[in-house]
Order: C-alpha cells, then sequence, then structure tokens
C-alpha cells in the first residue's frame, strides 16, 4: 500500500527502545504486547477477523494498531513520554456476527482495558456494539461502513472512514460515467457490510444511467472461512451473468469469494468489467485469482492508499520491521484510529478513564492529523468526511486511479 498527502508520523523509533511482548498468552486467551513506560498500565485491544479466508485484512490492522502502540511506549513519538503504559491484546472474531459475541467478552474480561480499535467488519461490529455499548467502551473501526452503525443510538461507536451512502454511489458514478457501463449484474455475498452496499450501489444506479439487469444475493457457501473456497460454487451464478450480457459486474462482499467469482467469470468466457469494493481490495485478491484475470479489475475504498513522502516512507519502514510486511488495505486507518485514542488518553493523563475516551472523541475540538486523513467525528461517531478512492488491478498491483468524486467531474 502507498500513501499521499503529507501526514504527522512520530519519529522513527530508537532501535531496541521498545519491544512488543511477541505472543504472550493474556487470561482472556488473545495476544497481547506492551511497552517500556513507567505509571499505571491500559490496554488498547483490536477485534476483526485474524483467522478464515479474509483474515488478511485483520493482519494489516493488527500491525498499525501495534506500531501506534510502540511508538507511543517509546517516548519518542509526537506524543513525547507518556505518563503510563499502553499494552496491546487481539480477539479474533473472524469477520462473523456469529464469532464477535465470544470476541467481545474476552475483550470485555482485561481489567485495564481503555479503549477498542474495531470491530473490523460490518456485521461483527452489528453483533459487538450492544455488549460494549452498555459496558461503555469506546470502539473506533478502521474499515465497518454499513450505514446503520451510526444509526443505533451507540455513543460508544466511532469510525474513521466514510458509510456505505458515500462509497456506493461512487462505485455507481464511476463504473456508469468513466467506464462507460451501460448494464450491470449486482451480486452480494448476504454478509451484513455486502447487504448494505448493494444496497446503496442500486440507489444511484438508475440516476447515474445504469440499467440493473439483476440483482442477486449469493451466499458464499464456504464463506471462505476455512483459509480457502469451493471453487464450482460460483460456476452457476457465472453461466448466467454471461447470459445477461450485463456490461459490467459489481461484487460486493470480501477478497476470497470475490476471486472464486472472478474465476467462475473467466471460466465461464465472461468479457465485461469487473468491480467489487474495500472487501476485496487486497493483494490477496489478485493472487487467490491470478493475475491474469485480475487484472482490470475496479476496486473502491473510502481509504486512500497512495501516500507519498518521507513521512510514509519512515511509516512503512517501521512497519515492516515490525511485521514482517509492508502496510495494506486499513493498516493506516488502524494506525490512525489508535493514535486518535492516544491523543485523548494524553490530554487525559493518567488518571483516564474509559468514559473520558468516549467523552473526548466526541469533544467538538476533537481532531487528529493522522496518517490516512485528519481524523474527525460527528455526533454519532461518522468521520466527518467522504471521500471515496477507485483503484485498478494493473499487471498485478492495485494502483490507485484518484478520488471517485474528481475523477467522474462531480
Amino acid at each position: 500500500m502507498k500513501i499521499s498527502n503529507y501526514v504527522r508520523v512520530a519519529a522513527p523509533i530508537a532501535v531496541g527502545a521498545v519491544m512488543l511482548a511477541g505472543c504472550g498468552g493474556s487470561s482472556s486467551g488473545g495476544k497481547s504486547a506492551s511497552g517500556s513506560s513507567s505509571g499505571k498500565t491500559f490496554t488498547i485491544a483490536y477485534q476483526g477477523p485474524l483467522s478464515g479466508g479474509n483474515a488478511q485484512l485483520g493482519i494489516n490492522m493488527v500491525g498499525g494498531v501495534k506500531l501506534a502502540i510502540q511508538q507511543a511506549n517509546s517516548g519518542t513519538s509526537s506524543f513525547g513520554k507518556l505518563p503510563f503504559k499502553l499494552a496491546f491484546q487481539e480477539e479474533d472474531d473472524q469477520g462473523l456476527p456469529t464469532a464477535a459475541p465470544a470476541a467481545v467478552a474476552k475483550v470485555l474480561q482485561i481489567n485495564n482495558l481503555i479503549a477498542v480499535v474495531g470491530p473490523a467488519f460490518s456485521g461483527a461490529t452489528r453483533a459487538s456494539e450492544p455488549t460494549y455499548s452498555q459496558a461503555g467502551v469506546a470502539t473506533v473501526s478502521p474499515s465497518a461502513t454499513a450505514v446503520d452503525l451510526a444509526q443505533k443510538g451507540w455513543h460508544n461507536f466511532f469510525r474513521i472512514v466514510a458509510d456505505d451512502n458515500s462509497q456506493g454511489p461512487a462505485d455507481a458514478d464511476y463504473l456508469a460515467k468513466v467506464v462507460k457501463a451501460k448494464t450491470v449484474y449486482v451480486v452480494d455475498d448476504a454478509q451484513a457490510y455486502s447487504a448494505g452496499l448493494a444496497k446503496s450501489f442500486l440507489g444511484q444506479a438508475g440516476t447515474a444511467g445504469l440499467k440493473v439487469v439483476k440483482h442477486e444475493t449469493v451466499p458464499g457457501t464456504t464463506q471462505c472461512q476455512a483459509g480457502s473456497g469451493n471453487v464450482q460454487q460460483y460456476g452457476p451464478e457465472a453461466q448466467k451473468i454471461v447470459g445477461s450480457h450485463a456490461d459490467a459486474v459489481f461484487y460486493a462482499g470480501y477478497y476470497c469469494d470475490f476471486a472464486l467469482m472472478a474465476k467462475s467469470l473467466h471460466a465461464a468466457g465472461y468479457n465485461g468489467k469487473l468491480m467489487s469494493d474495500d472487501g476485496s481490495n487486497d493483494p490477496k485478491f489478485v493472487s487467490q485469482a491470478t493475475p491474469a484475470i485480475a487484472n482490470g479489475t475496479y476496486v473502491s475504498c473510502a481509504c486512500q492508499e497512495t501516500i507519498t513522502g518521507s513521512a510514509f516512507s519512515t511509516f512503512a519502514s517501521q512497519f515492516k520491521a515490525l511485521t514482517g510486511q509492508a502496510p495494506g488495505t486499513y493498516s493506516a486507518e488502524a494506525y490512525d484510529a489508535t493514535n486518535s485514542i492516544i491523543s485523548v488518553m494524553k490530554a487525559k493523563g493518567a488518571g483516564v478513564t474509559k468514559a473520558d475516551i468516549i467523552s473526548g472523541l466526541h469533544d467538538s475540538g476533537f481532531s487528529w492529523n493522522g496518517l490516512s486523513k485528519t481524523v474527525t467525528f460527528e455526533s454519532n461517531g461518522n468521520y466527518a468526511g467522504k471521500a471515496v478512492y477507485m483503484y485498478q488491478v494493473k499487471n498485478g498491483t492495485i494502483t490507485e486511479l484518484g478520488e471517485v468524486s474528481k475523477l467522474v467531474g462531480g
């Protein structure tokens, strides 16, 4: 992932200054880590998919959270020396609403819990927030975009990406006005995030000039939760799409099943354009579909992944040193979510409480000049921004094309 505006990034970490405790177990079964600052210890937890076919998105985020905590504990970041220590714990919900309650229960067992980065996926967020809200724990999602998440009255809920009401219409506008498609076949994978995104896409399609040939909900029979899906499951659907003669397919879902769909469409002889969303905006889509099939595919995201300059170079090198891989989709957003929490903690001092995090993020004066964006929130916890970016697979690499509103001339 590359990244593009001027941003504030913590100073490089002195070699050996801080080490995250590798894979030490915690009382709740997750993985934990802490730094070396003095004072009381507070834990920032992460909840998201860390196993299953779409786990890479969660792995990308965990690296961002860990790096922010490491830098804050070092005393050499822009926060300076803090009067407390920060620890980290991760809990795997597989991105599924059915697994989320158990993950929440484990997170809430942490005695020194201060806030949560996540949940990551919309369905898991919907299943988790009633409990987090009742417990008075702030959650800052780097990626959950379902519109209704900000309409439930959860005062503890925040997200730092634009919701589906921004992304779906932008996708439709781009497909009609830039790709010049006239007809589209819409498929969603039945998950909460996917259904909401498909709905918002459909709401704009006609206005944009697209004729929707058909909209179908096609649950992935495996949802790729074992790490790979059934390569045969999309064959019949691919045949229907080919028979529809649609110019384009819009697939609302995640990268593993989208890769299976793309391969089935290729095998069936489909020659139209493919478009998906941030759930598919990961190199794993390219590798699983194969570059030859993935090339030309469009994927959108309410995240900017082309940030350049020395500030991002510093972040990227430190991220890779910590995790062994380059930053990916939502790494920067998770980093910014974590630092937003830490900025409130610094302002409140060693006596900071979970309630302080919620009130601090809601404060009308709150703003964090982050890596991916300047983070500010609306009163319902939504990120106060609407930008959506379009990407395309070119020569086996997901490449940013630009902000959709500018690309379509709106």
